[in-house]
């Protein structure tokens, strides 16, 4: 079984075997207990995204991982990929940017050392 750091590597190397662009890593682990790392990439094409989520699920199979699912292939607007600790996002640009996962997770990010600050009520 792959570490979360050698499986981040495998997910972001099976990404640019098939030429996705914007590969974004971002450290969870402190913001979430259902994952520690998620990976967001673009696809230019329902195709392509098709084959990036493809090209993640065999590379990590062939390591001995377990992909515990796999969602949105039909529409190949945004696949999403679960790994356990390392989520994978492949998302069109029109689609990336709507949603814009990045800025709501460095908004997480950014709120939790005040959110350990606030004083307990009693």
């Amino acid at each position: 079984m792959l570490t979360t750091e050698e499986k981040t590597k495998a997910v972001v190397a099976a990404l640019e075997d098939i030429k996705a662009t914007d590969i974004t890593v971002i450290d969870t682990s402190k913001l979430s207990s259902l994952f520690d790392r998620m990976i967001i990439a673009s696809a230019t094409s329902n195709r392509q995204a098709k084959a990036l989520a493809d090209s993640v699920v065999v590379k990590l199979k062939a390591q001995g991982e377990v992909v515990l699912g796999r969602e949105g292939e039909e529409s190949g607007e945004w696949v999403l990929v679960d790994l356990g600790e390392v989520l994978v996002h492949i998302m069109q640009p029109a689609t990336r940017a709507y949603y814009n996962l990045e800025e709501l997770w460095s908004k997480a990010q950014a709120a939790r050392p005040k959110l350990a600050q606030l004083p307990e009520s009693e």
